[in-house]
């Protein structure tokens, strides 16, 4: 009787990175807000500040996903915290330069 060949090497767990870059676009993705924000604002025009929360859904969701389909450990956490990020504002500033209030922008 031969003996079955011996179980392949088990790969180290990824979670610590994908939770570490998940903070990481989280942070970027706020840093991001309120340049964008500032310069929405800072204009006074109604067509800015829809230009404004346009590009940052876009920014958050286009870039985020693109990067969760990536289907690496470091892409897949950074698109998930930038798309936190996006949801994390829109709760915590009430949707200001998110999109979702435009009626606190005038």
């Amino acid at each position: 009787m031969s003996t079955p060949p011996p179980p392949p090497p088990q790969q180290p767990r990824q979670t610590g990175l994908i939770v570490g870059l998940a903070f990481a676009g989280l942070f970027g993705y706020v840093v991001v807000n309120v340049v964008v924000g500032f310069i929405a604002v800072a204009t006074g025009s109604s067509v800015g500040v829809g230009i404004a929360a346009a590009f940052l859904a876009a920014f958050a969701f286009g870039l985020g996903l693109t990067l969760v389909f990536m289907r690496k450990p470091w892409s897949q956490g950074l698109g998930m915290g930038l798309m936190i990020g996006w949801a994390l504002v829109s709760i915590v500033s009430a949707g200001f330069c998110t999109g979702l209030n435009p009626g606190l922008y005038v």
